[in-house]
């Protein structure tokens, strides 16, 4: 079979993709692009491992076709970082270590991203509201609230 070229814009380049339009955004992401800090986690967009911006939603790419992603804006944790400085959400995770083995990490950071960019002072009952979903096997939740709370003030 034959798949289409689809054009994806992720951390503010262009990548032409052939492959099938109902493959999942994460397995592109991983397999062909080679951008890896996107986790494959449940498989089921239950764990948010796989979370990445889509249009500055935060949105689970193991269940989000490739062709719904095609021509959006699409940030991985790879695209966060500029001119060799740590977004500030990175930097508050780090400077709290709100992370154990960090598999989680990427998902964590960029839904916390899409919640800091709605609301600059979230309260704590709001960051739990909006992190649902994200889970940490390790259990380090205060302290990633606390990092959420300090990239706010940032």
């Amino acid at each position: 079979m034959i798949h289409p070229t689809i054009d994806l814009r992720i951390n503010g380049a262009v990548h032409h993709v052939t492959a099938d339009p109902e493959r999942s955004l994460l397995t592109v992401l991983r397999d062909e692009l080679d951008l890896t800090g996107t986790k494959y986690g449940c498989g089921e967009g239950q764990c948010g491992a796989c979370t990445v911006l889509i249009d500055d939603q935060p949105r689970r790419s193991c269940v989000t076709e490739l062709s719904s992603a095609a021509g959006r804006k699409i940030t991985t944790i790879e695209g966060l970082a500029k001119d060799g400085h740590l977004h500030p959400v990175q930097q508050a995770f780090l400077d709290v270590g709100a992370f154990q083995c960090a598999y989680c990490t990427p998902g964590m950071i960029l839904s916390a991203i899409a919640l800091l960019e709605t609301n600059k002072d979230p309260g704590e009952a709001e960051i739990v509201r909006h992190m649902q979903g994200n889970v940490c096997r390790c259990g380090t939740y205060p302290r990633i609230i606390a990092a959420i709370k300090k990239a706010a003030r940032l």
